[in-house]
């Protein structure tokens, strides 16, 4: 009996920054989530829930082009204590705003160089974030047990 065994695909740059991020907060003690919706018409990078329970938002830009067509990363700062850039070495680092966080990563891991400015969620906000971060997880999870079993989610 043979088993077929998909060949992972390809990821883009904006992915392995992600991917380099999720890596170096997971040894900072966060857990993190790629491409979360914490409100309908944005989507995050990632999302990570620290030890303390902070919630923080990182953006990944892979280039001066992709971050300069960001109409939409001001709407994520009220989804999060605090609000980062991740981007390469090769990033102009200068078109960052100083009051956000700036890490610089590659798809093996980061380094955070700014720490953003914290604005603390309040608590019906931050319990909306956990759930949401719970459930995507977990339905991820599931997806990947049961690939076919995400038919009868609503």
């Amino acid at each position: 009996m043979s088993v077929d065994i998909e060949e992972p695909r390809a990821l883009l740059p904006g992915q392995l920054l992600a991917r380099g991020v999720c890596r170096h907060l997971a040894g900072q003690g966060f857990a993190c989530l790629e491409e979360l919706v914490p409100t309908r018409g944005l989507r995050v990078d990632v999302i990570a829930l620290g030890p303390k329970g902070e919630i923080w938002i990182v953006e990944c830009k892979s280039s001066r082009a992709d971050f300069t067509s960001d109409n939409k990363w001001q709407g994520y700062l009220e989804w999060a204590d605090r609000f980062f850039w991740a981007v390469d070495a090769h990033f102009p680092t200068e078109l960052l705003p100083e009051d956000c966080g700036m890490i610089i990563a590659d798809a093996y891991g980061g380094e955070i160089i700014r720490m953003g400015s914290e604005a603390k969620l309040a608590a019906a906000r931050r319990k909306v974030m956990v759930q949401k971060f719970a459930t995507h997880a977990a339905r991820r999870l599931q997806a990947m047990r049961d690939p076919d079993g995400h038919l009868g989610w609503g």
